[in-house]
């Protein structure tokens, strides 16, 4: 079973970055695919990026490539989210997820995800 942290969220200023980590025990982080996932207030779980554990299967939500890069370190089994350019509409809780890397359900769905972390809060001013 996987248990899943995140961390790096805060307040951020429209324009401004922040570096979103996710650490990983309790499974061998090179078996699942992670992926990051973000729901703003009174909206629904919206898909942000995944990425295979070879490093080379990476995808973005839509319109966030670009500005978002999602990255991992197996080494020390934490994945990241690298935010640029950020919006006041990117303002939202952001979980990362993982699931076996062999799953045949689509990557973007949340419903095929075992993991999830606690979440971390991303508010970025205008």
């Amino acid at each position: 079973q996987a248990h899943l942290v995140e961390s790096g969220g805060g307040l951020v200023q429209a324009g401004g970055s922040l570096r979103l980590s996710c650490a990983s025990s309790g499974r061998t982080f090179s078996s699942d695919t992670m992926a990051w996932f973000r729901q703003a207030s009174g909206k629904g779980r919206e898909f942000v990026a995944v990425i295979d554990p070879s490093g080379s299967g990476i995808d973005y939500g839509y319109s966030l490539k670009g500005r978002f890069t999602v990255s991992s370190d197996n080494a020390k089994n934490t994945g990241y989210l690298q935010m640029n350019s950020l919006k006041p509409e990117d303002t939202a809780v952001y979980y990362c997820a993982t699931r076996n890397r062999y799953s045949l359900h689509t990557y973007y769905s949340q419903s095929s995800y075992a993991y999830w972390g606690q979440g971390t809060q991303v508010t970025v001013s205008s």
